[in-house]
């Protein structure tokens, strides 16, 4: 999308362009007596203890934590975005930044409000994340297929496919990139993403960057750095991976002010809970970001130096798939005669989860993984545990 000609207001639903958003207590006051709200000024009633003193007046006695719980939480989590900018520089603003209760809400966030239901269609790239399609089925949203190119396990875009497809149907209002990829691990190149964003298609190009933190730096870098030069580019993040939080559930999309403040129109009122900012903001600190940094390191190189190597020592393992720059490797099954077998897949998929306490995932079904198991990368005695599973039920096997 040449960025002279993009028109963000010609993307979104009309109805969304008219939002008048809810107003909560907490954009305007936080602090002072507050009454605004319809809050419990008691606190969490299941750790407050009530008496009255000499005076008769009333006396409250709480954990440290039920000084903030029954209070909302700040709609727009500003203290966390300002962290989030310390850890990606290349981000102009909070105003740039939207949070959301995981990455599926932000998912369903930019298809509700681009893509009217019955009508309108997102583009996706198969084999990739399943919820983009899930989402849009929710929403009774077209879904546009155009397959990553999968031979010898490359996993990168058919850039001239992709534009061609999008440019000429109308209907797409989104193109769902995933780099690194879910299943295929893969960084997808830059000079392939420019030339998407660069392309007439004048819609929105959401690229998802889960796993972005575990690529090596001589491999690339997130793509936050080109928000301030495309308008029409959304980078979607997620504490989940990289940091380990997956259960606080906080979600990240970097984009133009402009459609940020469509997306904070448009959510929840107090999307993301007091619990959850909090747990980021302490994990996105100096220290925090320290240590998640120091525990990517001990990720990539269980995944380089010991899984795939180990796993490529294995009988019927003919070859790991995609780039492995996410923290999970795609493993190839073959029969005795090297050709990929989605039944040897099942088979020891099924094995180790029902009777040895071993779960992975199997992909054989998705677009261009046939045979293929994801397998997550562990610890150093979960990875070894791996090994020796895989190594006992392989040999078996004629």
């Amino acid at each position: 999308m040449p960025v002279s000609s993009f028109d963000l207001k010609r993307v979104l639903r009309p109805n969304i362009l008219k939002l008048e958003p809810y107003r909560c207590a907490r954009d305007d006051y936080s602090e002072g007596i507050l009454l605004d709200a319809n809050e419990n000024s008691y606190g969490p009633a299941y750790q407050v203890e009530i008496s009255e003193g000499a005076d008769g007046r009333e006396e409250l006695r709480a954990s440290s934590c039920s000084d903030s719980l029954h209070r909302y939480p700040d709609p727009l989590g500003r203290e966390v975005k300002q962290r989030i900018l310390k850890l990606r520089p290349s981000i102009p603003s909070t105003d740039n930044v939207f949070l959301g209760v995981g990455s599926d809400e932000v998912i369903d966030m930019i298809v509700r409000i681009t893509c009217t239901p019955g009508k309108d269609s997102i583009l996706i790239t198969p084999p990739t994340y399943g919820m983009y399609k899930v989402v849009a089925s929710i929403n009774d949203v077209n879904v546009v297929k155009v397959p990553l190119i999968v031979e010898e396990g490359a996993f990168q875009l058919d850039v001239d496919a992709v534009i061609q497809a999008a440019v000429s149907d109308p209907t797409v209002k989104v193109i769902w990139l995933c780099s690194p990829g879910n299943p295929t691990g893969t960084y997808l190149r830059e000079e392939d993403v420019r030339r998407v964003l660069d392309s007439p298609f004048q819609g929105l190009v959401v690229m998802d960057e889960a796993y972005v933190d575990f690529v090596r730096a001589d491999r690339g870098q997130s793509y936050v750095h080109l928000v301030p030069e495309y308008p029409g580019l959304f980078v979607m993040q997620t504490m989940s991976k990289s940091f380990g939080l997956a259960g606080i559930r906080l979600g990240v999309g970097v984009g133009s002010r402009e459609l940020v403040a469509y997306l904070n129109n448009a959510k929840a009122p107090y999307n993301v809970s007091t619990l959850s900012l909090g747990v980021a903001k302490s994990a996105l600190s100096d220290d925090g970001v320290q240590k998640m940094r120091s525990v990517i390191r001990r990720i990539q190189n269980q995944r380089d130096e010991y899984l795939i190597p180990e796993l490529l020592r294995l009988p019927h393992v003919s070859a790991i798939l995609g780039g492995n720059d996410a923290n999970f490797v795609v493993c190839r099954l073959a029969d005795s005669d090297g050709k990929p077998s989605n039944a040897i897949a099942k088979s020891v998929y099924s094995e180790m989860a029902q009777n040895r306490g071993l779960v992975v995932r199997y992909r054989g079904s998705d677009y261009g993984c046939e045979g293929c198991l994801r397998i997550t990368v562990g610890t150093a005695e979960e990875n070894r545990v791996v090994i020796d599973t895989l190594r006992s039920l392989l040999s078996a096997i004629p």
